[in-house]
């Protein structure tokens, strides 16, 4: 591993922790050049799908993409990383469950509406006015009436 701060390539692993559901693995380490210490995260890298874009074009799979675009749509709202993390760790999951070689952006958008209306309706509204990329009002006021008809039947 590669210090983040010299980049020596040489360090001691000072304590290994599992996340909760075991799925990473923490490990706080120690350069051994520095002695500055950092986090690193370990996971099972999961064969994920090539993303299919509108125009037709194909991608690998990029968790960083993903993960920035639920970030923005949790700007200033209640929402830990660690939720978002594990949202994200349960979408990679659930793309990799599919056994599909390829899936849609469009899959991907909606699979992440969906995580985002349980952690955050703000979140949730911010992230879906800019997928279905709404031209005014009325059709944001239509994706709320959605959400609010959606809420009265939980409750």
């Amino acid at each position: 591993m590669r210090c983040p701060y010299c980049s020596h390539l040489e360090d001691r692993v000072m304590d290994s922790r599992l996340s909760q559901d075991g799925s990473v693995t923490r490990r706080r380490r120690e350069c051994l050049a520095c002695l500055k210490r950092f986090t690193t995260y370990e996971r099972i890298e999961e064969t994920l799908p090539l993303v299919v874009k509108k125009d037709g074009t194909r991608e690998p799979y990029d968790r960083g993409k993903v993960l920035s675009g639920i970030k923005k749509a949790c700007e200033k709202r209640p929402v830990g990383i660690d939720d978002i993390e594990k949202a994200l760790d349960r979408l990679e999951t659930r793309f990799s469950e599919t056994g599909e070689k390829e899936i849609p952006s469009s899959v991907i958008g909606e699979a992440v509406m969906e995580e985002l209306r349980a952690l955050d309706e703000v979140a949730y509204v911010r992230f879906a006015s800019v997928y279905r990329d709404f031209r005014d009002i009325n059709e944001f006021m239509k994706e709320l009436r959605e959400l609010i008809d959606l809420k009265k039947k939980k409750d």
